[in-house]
C-alpha cells in the first residue's frame, strides 16, 4: 500500500457537489482506500483570473495502483466529469491532480510527482495539513514551511 495525496478543485458546474461526487468516486477506486478527506475551501483563482472562485479539497488515499494507474483513474474521473483542458489555469468542473505518491520522486512526460507546483500553493497546502498535519513534500520542505511562504494567498475554509 502506498498513501498518496490528490488535490482536488472546482470552479464550474456546482463546484461543491462537483468535489463531493469526486471524493465518493475516489473511494470506489480499485484497489484503494479513501483514508481520509479536508475540508471545503475557497480560494480564488491563479493564473487566468477572470473566472469564478474554486473550492478546493485534498484527499488522502492508501493505494495499490502503481502511481501510473492512479494518474490514469484521476483523469478518467475528470473526463466523466466534463473536463477540458483549453488553455492553462481555464475553468473547469473538476481537477483532480496526484499531489504525492508516498515518498516517490517521479519525473516523466505523463506524471511528475510531487506536484510541480503544489508547495507554492495554499489552496493544496492548507487542506493538506489539515489532514496530515506533518507531511512533507520530497526534495522541497515541510508542507507547513511551504504554507507559510504562501500567506498573501487568501482561502477560505467553508465546511
Amino acid at each position: 500500500m502506498t498513501l498518496a495525496y490528490v488535490g482536488i478543485g472546482s470552479n464550474l458546474e456546482e463546484p461543491r457537489a462537483q468535489v463531493s461526487r469526486a471524493f465518493d468516486e475516489l473511494a470506489r477506486l480499485p484497489r484503494t482506500r479513501l483514508a481520509s478527506r479536508s475540508s471545503l475551501y475557497r480560494t480564488a483563482p491563479l493564473g487566468h483570473a477572470d473566472q469564478p472562485d474554486f473550492i478546493n479539497a485534498v484527499a488522502a488515499l492508501d493505494t495499490e495502483l502503481e502511481a501510473g494507474e492512479l494518474l490514469a483513474q484521476l483523469q478518467a474521473i475528470e473526463n466523466r466529469h466534463g473536463r477540458r483542458r483549453s488553455f492553462r489555469n481555464a475553468p473547469r468542473p473538476l481537477d483532480l491532480d496526484l499531489l504525492l505518491f508516498g515518498d516517490a520522486r517521479i519525473a516523466r512526460p505523463e506524471l511528475v510527482v510531487p506536484h510541480p507546483r503544489m508547495h507554492q500553493r495554499a489552496f493544496v497546502l492548507q487542506p493538506l495539513l489539515e489532514i496530515s498535519p506533518q507531511a512533507r513534500i520530497p526534495g522541497i520542505d515541510s508542507a507547513a514551511a511551504c504554507l507559510a511562504a504562501c500567506a498573501s494567498q487568501n482561502i477560505e475554509r467553508i465546511g
